[in-house]
């Protein structure tokens, strides 16, 4: 079948939409937000910093878009309840989940802290779990919906950059996509993930999650050198494929993880 060009351009339309983002006080969070909101999606903005999830909404806003903000704790399954029963108070559905919330912790291993490694896969792995289960049941009911994990390059390949709490949270958060993609896939709900590299913003570095991290510019110029494409993932190379993934584009697509990384995980291959 031809599509016509309105066609094509509806595929990625995603107005009347309703999207949830963890992780929207954080700078990659807040950035998928608005990319979410530019398509046409009202938002529900979710975060443990109100602050800064005002700041996000008032750009929601200017762009035209609902946005309804709510603080959450990923790890609490009462929190995470209650952000979904709130964004169906809001709008009545939910069409959309990005599981962006997360953490970084950066250790030599054996000097790694028992309750470091506990935190991270709390924060990445059970709390992208909660919210996948807890969104993911509504959207059964309502026999839709597409959730994006963001997961990372560092649950694909290991590395020296004592990642070790880090890298095993984001195996976990893959192994959670492609178990949900394959239980939830009969009631027409995708569950995909992206997998960024490093992100980088203006003077600012992030791990695939959003969280700032300081890092030596000699550690960053290894990285770069170290992709096929010489540079870090910036937030623009990140939205696209949340977009795709969130779109009617994708609605064949399911259990997948997008590796944005210039390559790298090709060449570790």
């Amino acid at each position: 079948m031809k599509l016509s060009a309105s066609d094509l351009r509806k595929l990625f339309d995603l107005s009347g939409k309703v999207a949830v983002v963890t992780g929207a006080s954080g700078m990659l969070g807040a950035e998928i937000a608005l990319a979410l909101a530019s398509c046409g999606s009202d938002i529900v903005a979710a975060g443990r910093n109100l602050e800064k999830l005002h700041s996000t909404s008032d750009k929601i806003r200017n762009l035209g878009r609902k946005v309804h903000e709510v603080k959450v704790d990923v790890t609490s399954e009462q929190d995470v309840s209650n952000l979904a029963s709130e964004a169906l108070r809001e709008f009545g559905w939910i069409d959309i989940l990005v599981a962006c919330a997360g953490a970084n912790i950066l250790k030599p291993a054996g000097d790694y802290p028992a309750a470091d490694f506990d935190r991270l896969m709390k924060i990445n792995a059970l709390g992208t779990f909660l919210t996948n289960r807890e969104v993911g049941k509504k959207m059964i009911e309502q026999k839709h919906g597409k959730i994006i994990n963001v997961s990372s390059v560092r649950g694909a390949y290991a590395t020296s950059a004592n990642a070790v709490g880090y890298s095993a949270s984001k195996a976990a958060v893959n192994m959670i996509t492609k178990q949900l993609a394959c239980e939830w896939a009969r009631h027409n709900v995708t569950v995909n993930a992206i997998a960024p590299a490093m992100v980088a913003s203006g003077m600012h570095t992030a791990s695939p999650d959003g969280e700032l991290l300081q890092l030596d510019p000699r550690v960053l110029e290894g990285i770069a050198k170290r992709t096929p494409m010489k540079r870090l993932a910036r937030p623009s190379d990140v939205v696209g494929p949340v977009i795709f993934l969130a779109s009617e584009a994708s609605d064949f697509i399911t259990g997948q993880i997008i590796y944005i990384d210039g390559g790298a995980t090709a060449w570790a291959a």
